[in-house]
């Protein structure tokens, strides 16, 4: 065999290797794109200032008042309750890193080759934007009282009506969804579908009517809602994203020599339909449709992203600590202008 140049020890021992200095190759996130992160907690971001739990005010339905009348009509003047109350609770999530200060001294010039600190404060974050995305695509379970309310906690499946309906109740062991019943108050409901196959008389079809049936106009001008402007994003799996890929190869007579010409090209009502790597632990292959204007993060003022250093960690005189804090929680504000299509009601653990 030849010889290679690590096998010669005297030319390993006096010469030092390409460092590469003060850069890394990052394979520490376990998926490839992170919607929580990009979409709620750096765009659609709402601060409370204070309170034990977040609170908002729904208005259920119109009083019923209106009507046509003849001359000398008799008044009937009736005032019902229209108003309620959606409440959730804060949810705190910390995380954290160390470094004693003796690894600090052996790390720095002129014999570092990346900054030790940094790369202990960037794997604390990876680690934290992870936990995010993972939650954001659960729903907690009803004894779960220290998870976020993720997509199905207020997307709801179901298979009611498999054409499409406002039939997205409240999910598996839960009797409310944000201390609101759907069955009492049935306009607090999601629109939900269910699919055989990713066809175009199939899922296509469906998907087009949850679109059009949750694309509510406000009756009035100036109604004080939280909708910040409609943004409709649509989210599956590869088992979807990949056969709606090749509907649209087949119908596209102009490929050239692009054997994946459709690749990121996807597009429903001209938005590109994304991927979610959670998704692909859903067999029922669910496609959600989120309206960003009514979906958001709710942080609580001077608890989001609160870093607390300790210079002497107790019992542990060399070391320093840096511990991260955030309390929020995930709300959606109009569950009528969300849907979720599925095979079957199924959710993953």
């Amino acid at each position: 065999m030849a010889l290679q140049a690590a096998q010669i020890a005297d030319l390993v021992a006096t010469t030092i290797n390409e460092l590469n200095e003060l850069k890394f190759t990052d394979i520490s996130a376990p998926l490839q794109r992170y919607i929580a992160l990009s979409r709620l907690m750096k765009k659609n971001k709402t601060m409370f200032d204070a309170g034990p739990e977040i609170q908002w005010d729904l208005m259920t339905n119109d009083n019923g008042s209106a009507r046509f009348v003849g001359l000398y009509a008799t008044d009937n003047v009736n005032v019902p309750d229209v108003m309620i109350q959606g409440k959730i609770p804060w949810r705190h999530v910390t995380w954290n890193w160390a470094i004693d200060r003796r690894e600090i001294a052996m790390n720095r010039s002129p014999r570092r080759i990346v900054e030790l600190v940094k790369t202990r404060r960037m794997a604390a974050f990876v680690s934290s934007v992870v936990l995010f995305e993972n939650k954001f695509w659960r729903a907690p379970a009803s004894t779960d009282d220290t998870s976020p309310y993720g997509v199905p906690y207020y997307i709801v499946k179901s298979n009611t009506t498999p054409d499409g309906d406002f039939t997205g109740t409240v999910p598996s062991g839960h009797t409310t969804v944000a201390n609101v019943n759907p069955t009492t108050y049935t306009r607090w409901r999601n629109w939900a579908f269910q699919y055989t196959a990713v066809t175009k008389d199939d899922l296509v079809r469906k998907w087009r009517k949850a679109a059009e049936f949750t694309d509510f106009d406000t009756p009035i001008e100036g109604m004080p809602t939280f909708n910040t402007g409609d943004d409709y994003g649509f989210y599956t799996n590869w088992a979807v994203l990949g056969t709606l890929a090749e509907i649209l190869e087949q119908q596209n007579e102009n490929l050239g020599t692009d054997v994946a010409s459709m690749d990121g090209k996807v597009l429903f009502q001209r938005k590109v339909v994304e991927r979610v790597p959670q998704l692909e632990e859903d067999t029922t292959n669910p496609i959600y449709g989120i309206n960003w204007g009514e979906f958001k993060t709710t942080g609580l003022r001077g608890e989001w992203l609160n870093e607390t250093s300790i210079p002497i960690q107790p019992g542990q005189h060399t070391v320093a600590a840096t511990h991260t804090d955030c309390s929020f929680n995930w709300l959606c504000y109009n569950r009528r202008r969300q849907f979720v299509g599925a095979t079957t009601t199924t959710m993953p653990a």
